[in-house]
């Protein structure tokens, strides 16, 4: 099996794991104070973060991609969850079918990273 996990940056890590709990993640790691650094997992999704605390969340430019059986159920689940911040520009952005392929959504943290979350539908004839 061949995996890739992004290690994104995080301005704060108590923040950053409070936010990512609220949609269902876990720390899988040390306490945040005790590396500076989280492991973060739902299901088989693992996200890295190191602290950065000087990150400015309004331009970072990190992001991932994260593949589900179904967005529709997970931004359902999601949107709840997620406060828009005007301070951060935290945010969650309603799923859309892509000309690509794809049924995805966007969530950026309060570190101003970008997760996009998609399901592969079938192409029109």
């Amino acid at each position: 099996m061949e995996q890739a996990v992004p290690i994104l940056p995080s301005r704060d890590l108590r923040e950053t794991l409070a936010f990512y709990e609220a949609l269902g993640f876990e720390n899988r790691g040390a306490p945040p104070e005790e590396w500076d650094y989280l492991i973060l997992g739902r299901g088989d999704v693992w996200l890295h973060f190191a602290l950065q605390a000087d990150v400015d969340p309004h331009t970072t430019a990190n992001g991932c991609y994260v593949y589900v059986d179904d967005s529709d159920a997970l931004y359902a689940d999601w949107a709840p969850a997620i406060v828009p911040d005007r301070s951060s520009g935290s945010r969650i952005v309603a799923p859309v079918t892509t000309d690509y392929g794809m049924r995805e959504f966007a969530v950026v943290d309060r570190s101003g990273n970008l997760v996009r979350v998609g399901t592969r539908i079938a192409q029109a004839p």
